[in-house]
């Protein structure tokens, strides 16, 4: 008698565990399912996007985008399957929404920097590859993160510069442009003949790096203390801008002496006035 009221017992407490079981194991089921599914399908359609965003944009800004379009759709697919579950999804946006403002008060620098690389990838004011002077540092952008730009300077050495300066700060870009222009000044004699040396400096203008239009020009652009600048002005392909100058103060000298035209040392008349003796 007694082992039949145990099974009668156990036979009436399974038909109340039985459908809650049927229940939530069925709903627990379909949340994995639909985890799996959704997880698979979020990581192929952010690589997707990504290479999307490679056919318009730069290496920086296709992984940026591939990313962050990632951790949105996974977010919230967790909410989606919480709420298969069951769970009270209000206060888990509650939750996470406070834990983000927490967050956010403690890494106010770091979200600084990360508006700045979001604003940076966005309107690209540079690349990767370009030489641009910004926050008294000039170099050759090595890569863009979201965080931090780096830097290549002249010399080899590795700058990184946080987003948030760099973009609220100057920005000289070298190489947005295809072309540049190249202004080279010379002083020469009060009695130099003008016309002769600014012949000398549009033939050293005759070199085949040297753009024809806009065409070379020379023109005397100041009467100094000790001399008389002559400027010579020309463009170049940004790629050529350094070869030029450099090839400019290397030959300007020799040529200018041989045509007999000095290029004075600075000078400065010191007048003495000496008082008469007081008798």
């Amino acid at each position: 008698m007694d082992l039949n009221a145990e099974v009668d017992q156990l036979v009436r407490q399974s038909q109340t565990w039985l459908p809650l079981i049927m229940e939530y194991g069925s709903r627990l089921l379909l949340a994995l399912l639909t985890l799996a599914i959704g997880w698979w399908i979020i990581n192929k359609v952010s690589a997707r996007l990504g290479k999307l965003v490679g056919l318009r944009a730069d290496a920086a800004l296709q992984g940026f985008i591939s990313t962050l379009a990632n951790i949105v759709l996974k977010v919230l697919l967790m909410v989606s399957v919480a709420s298969m579950i069951g769970i009270e999804t209000t206060s888990f946006v509650a939750a996470i929404g406070a834990a983000g403002l927490a967050i956010g008060l403690a890494l106010q620098g770091s979200l600084a920097n990360f508006a700045g690389g979001v604003l940076i990838l966005m309107f690209r004011p540079f690349r990767i590859g370009d030489w641009i002077e910004a926050q008294g540092v000039a170099g050759t952008v090595d890569s863009i993160q979201i965080f931090h730009t780096v830097l290549r300077t002249g010399d080899n050495k590795t700058v990184i510069m946080p987003n948030g300066s760099l973009s609220n700060g100057i920005i000289t870009n070298t190489n947005r442009q295809p072309t540049r222009k190249v202004v080279f000044d010379v002083g020469v004699d009060y009695d130099a003949d003008l016309q002769k040396a600014r012949n000398v400096l549009l033939e050293l203008a005759q070199d085949p790096r040297v753009l024809q239009d806009p065409a070379p020009q020379a023109v005397i652009s100041t009467l100094g203390d000790s001399s008389i600048t002559v400027s010579l002005r020309i463009w170049v392909k940004t790629a050529d801008y350094w070869d030029v100058l450099f090839m400019l103060n290397e030959h300007a000298r020799d040529r200018l002496k041989a045509e007999g035209i000095d290029i004075p040392f600075p000078q400065r008349v010191i007048r003495v006035v000496q008082e008469a003796a007081v008798q």
